[in-house]
């Protein structure tokens, strides 16, 4: 079982997720920028995110044969901070870069005037730099959200097929099924969305358009939930061609309308280019660095 997580917070996860998640078959991920999990203190704590985005987590992830994407934007929750608007006019600079496929996460969590404005600014930068967009649902008051957000994109002009609108249930999928939009759902122990409530919605709307993601962040959250689904999946009579669907070709055909998937690699990378495969963890290689810096702990 091949799997692309779509929605993954790593910045939050330790090494050893990583490592978890390659000998569950995880091959690559898209690692969205979201809120830090305390107040920022100023828009420049943005910067050294968006840095390790684009530079640590990747190479944390190649140690592993993973691949790591990203998104870059600023996230609902901290857009209502005015601190926090500063960020806006640095996305630019990201936005650019390889390795990043997308805006995101954009949307609402409030649905405050200040997060509308932030929304529609980013998406129009979507636009601009022909990127799709992920979409952030709120926790609170979902319906409501994602039809607001539904009416924000469509206004936006951008083409809702590069448009994934996440954090759906059974609530809200019939409000995006038919709009064009691509469909995401977070699996979490808990809350969210489980592998069999997954498994029943994808008997009900099929396997189009449909990404199920893991979204691994600071709470109570499972990076591996994304093999349950497709073990439920298989368990419940999808077959492998479905689960190789939802798991990695749907999210490449989605992320893959930004240009800047890279998924030809099999085996791990280090800063400098890359480093021969092996069957072995980073502790049986010669180390390497980014920055200066190893995974490698312990004087190895």
């Amino acid at each position: 079982m091949r799997i692309f997580d779509p929605h993954i917070h790593m910045t939050s996860r330790t090494t050893d997720d990583y490592e978890r998640m390659a000998e569950a078959g995880v091959r690559a991920l898209v690692e969205p920028a979201f809120w830090l999990g305390q107040p920022r203190t100023s828009a420049a704590s943005f910067v050294d995110y968006f840095d390790a985005l684009v530079g640590w987590e990747p190479f944390r992830a190649s140690q592993f044969g993973i691949r790591h994407h990203a998104t870059i934007a600023l996230n609902p929750k901290e857009a209502n901070d005015p601190r926090c608007r500063e960020v806006l006019d640095l996305l630019p600079r990201y936005l650019d870069k390889d390795g990043v496929v997308a805006v995101g996460e954009v949307g609402y969590d409030s649905m405050t005037p200040e997060e509308d404005e932030v929304f529609a600014t980013q998406l129009a930068l979507a636009v601009e730099y022909e990127l799709p967009a992920l979409v952030h649902t709120p926790h609170r008051d979902k319906a409501r959200g994602t039809e607001r957000s539904l009416a924000v994109v469509a206004e936006s002009g951008l083409d809702p097929g590069r448009v994934v609108i996440d954090h759906l249930n059974e609530v809200t999928v019939p409000l995006v099924r038919d709009t064009g939009c691509w469909l995401g759902f977070s699996i979490y122990p808990e809350t969210k969305m489980s592998p069999p409530r997954m498994v029943e919605l994808l008997r009900k709307y099929g396997t189009e358009r449909m990404l199920v993601n893991s979204a691994a962040d600071w709470g109570r959250s499972d990076p591996l939930l994304t093999r349950a689904t497709g073990e439920a999946m298989l368990a419940a009579g999808f077959d492998a061609d479905d689960v190789d669907r939802v798991l990695w070709r749907n999210p490449v055909e989605f992320y893959g309308q930004s240009g800047r998937l890279e998924l030809d690699a099999d085996g791990p990378a280090d800063a400098d280019g890359p480093a021969e495969a092996d069957a072995g963890g980073p502790a049986d290689r010669a180390p390497v660095t980014f920055e200066g810096n190893s995974i490698l702990r312990g004087g190895s």
